[in-house]
């Protein structure tokens, strides 16, 4: 998301970007037509059409924008919201609640500059690719204090009401920020952190030294995260390869304490592979172009060609929007504010070079025997002086490791690809432990010791993913935004619960947050797609299509959310899927090439006690915990990345439900990041993977359209003006007085202690009835005023027309 703009501006400066355009309801004649949307291909998506005449489920159709006529099915029109509903700022309270209209209603305010919309207890946020006015001081002045429907949607809402509800409930807040990469969750991100900086600030004491503010802190720590944590996607040229969790935590007088971040789902294997057209990690990039040759020659032994490093050339080398000289400037001088030692700058960079280095090695292998050689022995040279390990006993440790074999050690020789397979885990094994590191060190900046009582929570996570190449890492991540989606159907539930309990309506609502229980019990639970393959990396011999058979065997046609493809759906593919989950979001199929490997991430253990032994301090600071254990010390600690991740996200989790939820969705609107267009499918694939479709079914699944009485009475009394006694009535007596006449059965309408609930679509219909009125009573009223200045013109004309005269 483009970053927000501090220029001056005024609050009507920024109104132009928050609030609808006064004309915006204001459409054609609507009034007597049937109006209806039309899935059409291309970027538009829908067409707006005029239903003429309907035979069975059969319909004559109009295109109103090329006037083209069609037949077409009934069942393919989604009903058009009247004019009323026109650029509404909650999806939620639509009367049609179909995609042609939500998507319709999203298209007009993101064309209008209008990036936020809720949707029920999302809100949506769409990357306008600019800068927009709409982030200033003055700006969060206004949304201080604020219930969320006193002015438009906006990020700084949902933080407000986070704050409010923590110093009100004393409840810990947490805002959950989801979206494909490019869709702006970091930089949505840093706005929720600047509102809590700027609302929590405490004032200064006279004459005290100015010290950074945690804001300034956090944002200090972006430089580094963003080096060694983003890197360019095909979307986005600075995109998050990790979720954070960052903790803004508050004293008992509501004012800034501290903040802490921790991390989830580092893509580490984008250290060793980059798809065509992404990149590395920045840092890498930032070395070669901000570093001194003379210093990466002679301390980082690298040449100054990044072309030459094979971790590095699968990508794309150049980004013209990444200064990597100025980003660099910034990350040094990130790390000089949160107090890094030159030792331990430099014992970064050199770790990074080693990586380089060590996955440049060429290998040959034996003729004789399973083991191999080491054709560029000089890249494990440099890399051993580097980490500051014996050459010798890196690369014997490498080719020969010694093994436990019974009660005795044996020396076993590696072939090729066993030896690259390690050289690539233990560079992803530093890689992961330095960027764990620098998390730590960033906390220890951000920790200023003063007493805390409770935080407002950001999450910050990759969204649902589905590619033409899903494999174990997308599975990790679609199983937490399962776990995800599920925690906000359930909180959905409970607050449905309570306001329909609070307006005294008895019906029996819905938990959908079950019906993801399936597909989640599918991938965690015992004997589901993670626990086997957890077990398949306990045998020896087991392999990858071993494991996919047996999966196949154990959930094929047993289980509703598993199928396997067919073979004339994968006939072509470079990467077929060998099998299919049925997520929320969709259908997706998974490879399972290479999962036993990833999941089991096995290191060296002779590498890893060299590490531990190494002369750089650094090195063997992040490598301590590698002490040889014994064989049952070895079980017992034997830890795969899906047990780890599942730990990891089940202590999310348990995070997020001691806190009070709010939800943000960040979208792209198009491929090529230009402003104000929308490609129609790419919005509706993100609003199904993204949850707000879901919430949607969720809404409709109740009386999603709720109005006060006296909103009621007002403006539908005119459909049953005759029925309503003269003098005073109360707005409630009124409205049931309207629904009676209007013969709504208590399945289309339920009255509460303050409103009237709603099914969807029944506003449309009152709608439709209360313009076909207004209609009548003005053609009447025309018709009478026609009728008398006729009168009056006939009878000026018979008073100047002489006596007598014919």
């Amino acid at each position: 998301m483009s970053k927000g703009s501090n220029m001056a501006a005024t609050w009507e400066d920024s109104c132009k970007y928050l609030y609808a355009p006064k004309n915006a309801n204001q459409s054609a004649d609507f009034a007597g037509k049937k109006m209806a949307w039309l899935p059409v291909p291309g970027d538009e998506g829908f067409a707006k059409i005029e239903i003429l005449k309907q035979e069975g489920d059969d319909c004559q159709v109009n295109l109103v924008e090329t006037n083209e006529k069609r037949t077409v099915n009934i069942n393919e029109c989604q009903p058009m919201n009247p004019p009323k509903f026109e650029m509404c700022v909650d999806m939620s309270l639509l009367s049609y609640l179909n995609e042609g209209g939500i998507l319709h209603n999203l298209k007009s305010r993101y064309v209008s500059n209008i990036i936020y919309t809720y949707s029920g207890l999302f809100c949506v946020a769409v990357n306008p690719y600019k800068r927009f006015p709409i982030y200033t001081d003055i700006v969060i002045a206004n949304y201080r204090g604020k219930k969320r429907n006193e002015l438009p949607p906006h990020v700084f809402a949902i933080a407000d009401n986070a704050y409010s509800d923590m110093i009100q409930n004393r409840e810990n807040q947490s805002i959950l920020i989801t979206g494909e990469s490019g869709a702006g969750k970091t930089e949505n991100t840093k706005k929720v952190i600047q509102y809590f900086a700027s609302i929590g600030a405490g004032q200064p004491k006279e004459g005290a030294e100015k010290k950074m503010s945690v804001e300034d802190q956090v944002v200090m720590c972006n430089p580094v995260l963003e080096a060694y944590g983003n890197a360019k996607t095909v979307r986005n040229d600075n995109s998050s390869r990790f979720g954070k969790f960052i903790r803004v935590h508050f004293g008992k007088d509501a004012k800034l304490a501290s903040a802490d971040i921790e991390y989830y789902l580092l893509e580490k294997a984008r250290l060793t592979y980059q798809n065509p057209e992404e990149r590395n990690f920045h840092i890498f990039y930032q070395i070669f172009k901000g570093l001194e040759q003379d210093f990466q020659a002679n301390t980082l032994l690298l040449d100054t060609n990044p072309d030459n490093y094979k971790f590095l050339s699968n990508g794309d080398l150049h980004v013209p929007s990444q200064d990597d000289v100025e980003l660099w400037k910034e990350n040094e001088e990130a790390m000089v504010i949160l107090n890094f030692t030159d030792d331990e700058k430099y014992s970064i960079l050199k770790l990074m070079s080693a990586c380089l280095l060590f996955g440049n090695i060429d290998l040959k292998q034996n003729k004789r025997d399973e083991g191999c050689e080491i054709e560029n022995p000089v890249f494990i040279e440099k890399t051993a002086a580097l980490l500051q390990i014996p050459a010798a006993d890196f690369q014997k440790s490498l080719l020969k490791p010694r093994v436990k074999v019974g009660s005795e050690m044996v020396t076993k020789s590696q072939n090729s690809s066993q030896v690259y397979f390690a050289a690539k885990a233990l560079c992803k094994a530093i890689f992961e432990r330095v960027f764990k590191w620098l998390i730590a060190k960033c906390n220890k900046a951000l920790d200023t010791k003063k007493p805390r009582a409770n935080y407002c929570g950001v999450l910050d996570i990759a969204g649902f993913e589905i590619f033409d190449f899903n494999t174990f890492e997308q599975l990790c991540i679609n199983l937490t935004n399962e776990r995800l989606q599920q925690f906000f159907n359930h909180h959905m539930f409970i607050l449905e619960q309570e306001e329909y309990k609070k307006e005294g309506i008895v019906w029996q609502f819905i938990d959908f947050g079950l019906d993801l229980e399936a597909s989640i019990e599918l991938m965690e639970k015992p004997m589901g797609i993670l626990p086997m393959l957890d077990e398949e990396c306990m045998f020896p011999k087991a392999t990858d299509m071993t494991y996919k058979e047996k999966v196949i065997q154990q959930h094929n046609k047993k289980h509703p959310k598993f199928s396997v493809p067919s073979i004339k759906s994968v006939k072509g593919l470079e990467h077929p899927p060998h099998f299919n989950i049925h997520h929320y979001a969709g259908v997706v199929g998974y490879n399972v090439e290479d999962w036993l490997t990833k999941n089991a991430d096995p290191l060296n253990d002779n590498v890893l006690d060299l590490f531990r032994k190494s002369a750089l301090p650094y090195m063997a600071e992040l490598f301590a915990d590698c002490v040889p254990a014994g064989p049952k010390e070895r079980k017992k600690t034997f830890q795969t990345m899906a047990m780890m991740h599942r730990r990891s996200l089940n202590d999310l989790m348990g995070m997020l439900n001691s806190t009070y939820p709010h939800f943000i969705r960040c979208l792209v609107p198009n491929e090529t990041k230009t402003p104000g267009k929308v490609q129609a499918e790419l919005i509706l694939h993100q609003l199904r993977c993204n949850g707000v479709l879901e919430g949607i079914r969720i809404v409709r699944a109740g009386f999603p359209n709720r109005i006060a009485y006296a909103d009621f009475k007002q403006r539908y009394q005119i459909l049953a003006a005759a029925a309503i006694p003269a003098g005073f009535i109360e707005a409630k007596d009124a409205s049931q007085i309207i629904i009676k006449e209007l013969a709504l059965t208590d399945d289309e309408a339920k009255f509460g202690n303050t409103k009237v609930f709603f099914r969807a679509g029944i506003l449309g219909r009152l709608e439709d009835l209360r313009d076909e009125k207004i209609t009548q009573i003005l053609t009447a009223f025309q018709a009478l005023a026609r009728g008398w200045i006729a009168r009056k013109i006939y009878k000026k004309l018979m008073e100047q027309t002489p006596k007598g005269h014919p």
